[in-house]
Parts: C-alpha cells; structure tokens; sequence
C-alpha cells in the first residue's frame, strides 16, 4: 500500500499554559527472558483480532481514507509497523522526554499499533497488525509517560491541553478521536472545556472512543473523558480484567488483556488496560467510516450497540456495556442507515450534569474549567505485565 511521508509532531512553547496534567501509566517493564520471537508468534498473540472478527471486515474495508487522531504520549512515526502511516502531529505538552529518551512516545506508540499496525519485513508478514491497518495515524502529545522526570512538573501544573488537543485533531481532519488515557481518582470531576471539547467534535461529525478506566478494584470512581456525552466509552473483555471500571457510561467491550503491543525500542510486549479496548474499538470506529463515510458519530455508536456479540444478561451491564464489538455486522448493518447532521445528535451539560444514571447517582460535579490532578492514579491507562516478546531489527 502507499504510506504518505512520516513527520514527527510539532512542539508548542513550553512555556504555554495549557498543560495536561495527566500521566501515562507505570509501565512496569521487566527484562527479556524468552527467546527473539519469530514473526509468526507475535502474530499468533493477537488474539483480539479474531475476537473482533476483523477478517471479515477486511472483506470490505480495512480503513482506507481515515484519520485517527491518537491523543497520548506521542507516537513514533519511524517505528517499522508504523513507517509511512504517521501524519504530522501536535505536541501540546512542550517539555519532558524527548524521541531517543525511553520516557518518549512508549504508550502511544502502542495504541497507534493497535490501531493502525501494518507490519513489516517481505510481505508485511512481521511485527503487529492492528485493526485497521490502512488508516492514517494523527498523533497529538497531550499526557506524559509515568517514567518522564517532568512528571512532578505536570503534576503541579493545571492546563487544558486535553480540551486543546481534542479541538486541534477535529480542525486537522481526524474522523475518530482515541483517548485511552484518563483520570478515575477520588479526585476526578467533570471539566467544562473537556466537555464542550467533546461536543464540538461530536458536531463536526467526529467520532470520540475513550477508556472507561481501570479503577475497578480501586474504588470504582467515574472516569474522565469517558463519562462525557456522545463518547463511545469502551470496557474490556477477557480473563483477569477485574480491574476494569464498571460504571453507567460504559457502551461497548473491546479486547484488554495479554495484547500484544508494539514500542519504541522494537521490541513487543504483552499488556492489559481499557486503554488497549479502547484503541481496538477506534480502530473498528475507522473500518465502520471508511464503509459509511456519511454516518454521524451517534449513527455509529448506535451501530455498534446495536450489532455487539456476547450481551450481558439483560441486554446491558455496567461491566460490559451492551456487549462486545463487532466491526463485521456493524459494516453490514450500517448499509441499511441514512446519514443525518452530526449536529442534531450532540449533548452536553444538561442541569444536573449527566442526570442520575441508570444504576446509580452521578456524584456531585466540582468547579469546573481546569484539569483534575492526577493524586490517586490514573484508571485508564495500559498497565503492562509486560515481558518481550521479541526484537525486530531497527530499519533507521
């Protein structure tokens, strides 16, 4: 296939004021102990691929002409998997780990892979494919990796970069928006700029996927920017996930554990996150537009309620959402709906914010208009268990 020319984003001031003050999860990485893999083993790992019946939407699309926006840590754009899929992005963070530092671009880099990992070596046959391996990546560094030494800095520093980076990736083309990041502590609360953020992409008719958290045996606090109106928030499925947030908003579940991931220094590791579901399901956001340009984001989001396999008991649970995706029927089933503006199907604060919910009160929202700190954790990033699971050889 023809990549378009790979750039790395451009960096705002650091002196600018708008900065996220969210950070990307502990890594946790521990030494290679197994043997290089060979391609055909990384590839056996991705067991979410066939979970998601990808092959069969393959058969129609595997996202041409779409633009994923990936609001993380950066992407490595020279990544082999990679290479020739990274737009030129934004860096609205300004400081902390640059590429070459091992801080830089890890969580990133592995979402974009999920996302839109084209392989590598003769054939494309090595390396990870994601689950629409024909999109576009357009990378915006809102939040810093666990590991940067700036994290302190971020920590004490309130900001709107999120808000920022959500309205830059909708004036720059993106059809979806991924967020696996977010802040499920005691202390998150509701943001007024994050929310009409999210609405303003929502108008443009861009789609917005975001990890429901993973402070499910932490609390369970609501997680941000998941619980926002219009967002797809996205659980996981799969043994060992008790981690997960189980929460109102949940809509769909997505692969989230044991997912082979790709990083920065070339090698692949197994992790686990809603971070991870939720770039699956921007990924089958992008097969889903690629298939039915003119669907509205709320269009889409119905399809995939509407098409999940595996419905809880019920047809619904806070756990699950309304089942697992299924970018396949949802292709299919899209062909039968008729696109509508964008802008009749967009929310928003509403009085009470949000409403009771269907299981349970929304707790009371806080003053609005700056980021929560990140004090108890962040619920919706990938964790890793990580371990190597093989090395490719650097192309650069």
């Amino acid at each position: 296939m023809t990549r378009p020319t790979a750039t790395r984003p451009t960096t705002s001031a650091p002196a600018r004021a708008a900065v996220i003050v969210l950070l990307a999860a502990s890594f946790s990485v521990l030494p290679a102990t197994t043997a290089p893999a060979h391609a055909d083993t990384i590839r056996a790992r991705q067991w979410g691929l066939e979970a998601m019946h990808t092959t069969e939407a393959w058969r129609t699309t595997k996202g041409k002409g779409i633009k994923v926006a990936v609001l993380d840590t950066g992407v490595d754009a020279d990544h082999p998997d990679l290479s020739g899929s990274v737009l030129p992005g934004r860096d609205l963070i300004g400081f902390g780990a640059s590429e070459g530092d091992r801080a830089w671009a890890r969580h990133g880099t592995a979402m974009a892979g999920i996302i839109a990992g084209h392989g590598h070596g003769p054939g494309d046959e090595s390396g990870v494919l994601g689950i629409a391996p024909d999109v576009e990546i357009l990378p915006v560094r809102v939040i810093l990796e666990s590991s940067d030494k700036a994290r302190d800095k971020a920590r004490k520093t309130r900001g709107t970069a999120l808000a920022e980076g959500i309205r830059w990736a909708a004036d720059h083309g993106a059809d979806v928006i991924n967020l696996s990041l977010g802040d499920d502590s005691k202390s998150a609360h509701p943001d007024a700029g994050e929310d009409a953020a999210v609405q303003y992409a929502l108008a443009k008719g861009v789609s917005v996927v975001a990890s429901a958290g993973n402070g499910g045996e932490k609390g369970d606090h609501i997680s941000y920017p998941a619980a926002y109106p219009g967002v797809i928030a996205v659980d996981r499925y799969g043994t060992r996930a008790s981690f997960s947030t189980s929460r109102w908003y949940a809509t769909v579940s997505a692969p989230g554990v044991d997912i082979v991931i790709a990083d920065p220094d070339r090698r692949y590791y197994e992790g686990w996150g809603t971070s991870a579901a939720a770039a699956f399901v921007s990924g089958a956001v992008a097969l889903v537009r690629s298939a039915h340009p003119d669907l509205t984001p709320a269009q889409i989001k119905q399809l995939l309620v509407d098409t999940a396999r595996n419905r809880p008991k019920g047809g619904r649970s806070d756990a699950k959402g309304y089942g697992t995706v299924d970018p396949a029927a949802a292709i299919e089933a899209g062909a039968a709906r008729k696109g509508a503006d964008p802008k009749n199907a967009t929310t928003g604060y509403r009085g009470q914010y949000f409403g009771p919910g269907p299981t349970a009160p929304v707790e009371e929202s806080r003053p609005l208009g700056l980021l929560a700190p990140v004090a108890g954790g962040l619920g919706a990033l990938l964790l890793l268990t990580a371990f190597a699971l093989g090395r490719t050889k650097r192309t650069h």
